[in-house]
C-alpha cells in the first residue's frame, strides 16, 4: 500500500528551526510533484512549498525562510523551516502526485499531518 509518512514536527521558540520529513513508501512507479501544505486552526489549508520537475515554489509568507528539498532515489522530501514565527503554527501536511504500481494513472496522496507550534 502506497502511503506518505511525515515526521519532524514539534514545539519551538520563535526564531528557531525545524525540519520536516515526508517519505513515500510502497510500490511506486513515479512521483510527479511533492508539496507541503499547512492548516492553522480556523483557516483553510494552504500551499507552503512545492517541488515539481526540478523546480520549486514557495508561498510569499515563507520565502527566504523555508526550503524544500527532495531525494528522488529515496522518495523522500524535506522542509527546512528557519526563523520560525508564531504565525507558522499549524498542522503541516505533505502531498504527492504519484503513480503507484497497482494502477496506470497518477493519484493524489496526503500524509497524516504533523503539528508545528511556534511559541512567542
Amino acid at each position: 500500500q502506497v502511503q506518505l509518512v511525515e515526521s519532524g514536527g514539534g514545539l519551538v521558540q520563535a526564531g528557531g528551526s525545524l525540519r520536516l520529513s515526508c517519505a513515500a513508501s510502497g510500490l511506486i512507479v513515479s512521483i510527479d510533484s511533492m508539496n507541503w501544505y499547512r492548516q492553522a486552526p480556523g483557516k483553510q489549508r494552504e500551499l507552503v512549498a512545492g517541488s515539481s520537475g526540478g523546480s520549486t515554489n514557495y508561498a510569499d509568507a515563507v520565502k527566504g525562510r523555508f526550503f524544500i528539498s527532495r531525494d528522488n532515489a529515496k522518495n523522500t522530501m524535506w522542509l527546512q523551516m528557519n526563523t520560525l514565527k508564531p504565525e507558522d503554527t499549524a498542522v503541516y501536511y505533505c502531498y504527492a502526485l504519484m503513480r503507484p504500481a497497482s494502477t496506470f494513472y497518477r493519484r493524489s496522496y496526503w500524509g497524516q499531518g504533523t503539528q508545528v507550534t511556534v511559541s512567542s
